[in-house]
């Protein structure tokens, strides 16, 4: 009988009928979409109501793929950067996505 799965502990994947998985390694990075169509990324930090981004990048363009297809593809849309970070009211936060550590860059 076949094995379903087998987990190997040294590098954290698990294979699963041969195809080998590894978790996403994930910081403090997240897609933030803001009021007034707003959507931005970069390392969060939160401080005196406001979303602070380092690191930070603009979602100029991405009607074509979608939002979805941008979490999934950002190479695809048209990502600016933001070089002097970028800060906003936690009210003016509808939703955050996290996303991997090197997203949008």
């Amino acid at each position: 009988m076949p094995k379903q799965h087998e987990e190997n502990t040294m590098n954290d994947t698990i294979t699963i009928n041969g195809v080998e998985y590894a978790p996403v390694k994930k910081g403090n990075r997240a897609v933030i979409v803001i009021d007034r169509g707003w959507i931005a990324a970069g390392d969060v930090m939160e401080r005196d109501g406001f979303i602070l981004l380092s690191r930070a990048v603009w979602v100029f363009r991405w009607e074509k793929i979608g939002f979805d297809g941008v979490i999934a593809n950002p190479e695809q849309a048209d990502i600016r950067p933001f070089p002097n970070g970028f800060e906003v009211p936690a009210a003016s936060e509808i939703f955050r996505v996290p996303v991997p550590d090197d997203w949008g860059l």
